[in-house]
């Protein structure tokens, strides 16, 4: 029988009632202290609770991590706090939620560390512009991570993901993807250190495998999962060997027994990514036997092909949530879905937020 969209699926601890994911998607809508605005984003989340797993938004670990304007963090009591009416909201709705564990690394701005520099795997300068409370401003250059602080960053993602379930979520998402401090670890144009976190791929990986192996022995392997984007350039982190670099990495969550792996990959036809890069989920299939979730600009048709051919266990669909938070049921139905604001994405207040009506049907 083929696998449907719409069966369940054990992912870990969770038990999901159907096989579309919510994929983290950054909104802002948090204070300038990167407290989550309670009311707003229960209301958000609770209405698209239908998903088999929402995985939230991208949430700091620290400030050190943090550089976007208004993105939430989960470092404090305050923020712990703020979650909570959040998670409780979703649950209301019989939903199930994780929070995405994020450090970001060379992209985090000096304005958002006071003036210092922020850390990397190696003294480099991201591409582009930095969001800032200011407006876009360059990236300044980070500095190599130090060996003497990495035990202290890998308890900052332990501490963090002890807050998550405290604030009331089923589990954690370490965010290793994107172009972001793991992923530029785990990248050779962005990673030329000469100790036991460069060069070769089992020094890259090391990081990310250290910090979910920690996160997995505090709260539960069945609890912690982990996101990859082996789709080309992402914020001018790239590797020359792809396919060798994440199967290594997806190996390595084999032996930890992570809740799934999650993949930002491009389509079979090279498309969808930054640069023409094949899939590597075929590769990482053979070598993870757990859940694994695509990503990236999925259709219900690409999503069912990709099920029926036994290469994705389910399908994280991202900025189709954003303007129907009925989305499960819009695919079920093959109804039309509403298309999404791109200047209301970071905007405060509800305004292409919470004001996304649910689609009326005729026996509504």
């Amino acid at each position: 029988m083929t696998t449907s969209l719409f069966d369940p699926i054990r992912l870990g601890a969770i038990d999901a009632p159907n096989r579309i994911l919510m994929a983290p998607l950054t909104r802002g809508r948090s204070s300038a202290g990167h407290v989550p605005i309670s009311e707003l984003k229960a209301d958000y989340y609770a209405q698209r609770a239908g998903a088999g797993l929402i995985i939230s938004e991208a949430t700091g670990i620290t400030q050190e991590g943090l550089g976007w304007p208004s993105a939430p963090g989960i470092w404090s009591d305050e923020q712990i706090e703020a979650w909570k009416p959040v998670t409780e909201a979703v649950h209301a709705k019989d939903g199930r939620i994780i929070l995405q564990l994020w450090h970001m690394g060379r992209i985090v701005h000096s304005d958002f560390l006071n003036g210092a520099q922020p850390v990397s795997s190696s003294a480099t300068t991201a591409p582009g512009q930095a969001h800032t409370y200011e407006g876009k401003k360059d990236y300044v250059e980070a500095r190599a991570l130090r060996l003497d602080e990495i035990p202290r960053l890998i308890g900052e993602y332990v501490k963090a993901a002890e807050n998550a379930l405290r604030a009331g979520f089923d589990g954690v998402q370490i965010h290793s993807a994107n172009g972001y401090l793991l992923d530029q670890f785990l990248r050779d144009n962005a990673n030329f250190r000469d100790d036991d976190y460069g060069g070769s791929i089992e020094n890259r990986i090391r990081l990310s495998t250290e910090v979910t192996q920690a996160v997995a022995d505090v709260i539960g392997a069945e609890r912690t999962s982990i996101r990859f984007s082996p789709n080309g350039d992402s914020q001018g982190c790239n590797d020359s060997d792809p396919v060798a670099l994440f199967t290594a990495a997806a190996a390595a969550m084999e032996k930890i027994g992570v809740a799934f792996v999650e993949l930002r990959e491009p389509g079979e036809d090279g498309t969808f990514g930054s640069t023409n890069v094949p899939p590597v989920s075929p590769h990482i299939r053979k070598v993870f036997s757990g859940p694994l979730v695509l990503n990236s600009d999925y259709t219900r048709e690409r999503a069912d092909a990709a099920l029926a051919s036994g290469v994705a266990d389910a399908i994280s669909f991202g900025r189709p949530f954003i303007s129907n938070p009925d989305l499960v049921e819009r695919l079920r139905d093959n109804a039309e879905l509403t298309p999404d604001n791109f200047r209301t994405w970071y905007s405060p207040g509800p305004e292409g937020y919470t004001n996304y009506p649910a689609r009326q049907t005729e026996d509504a």
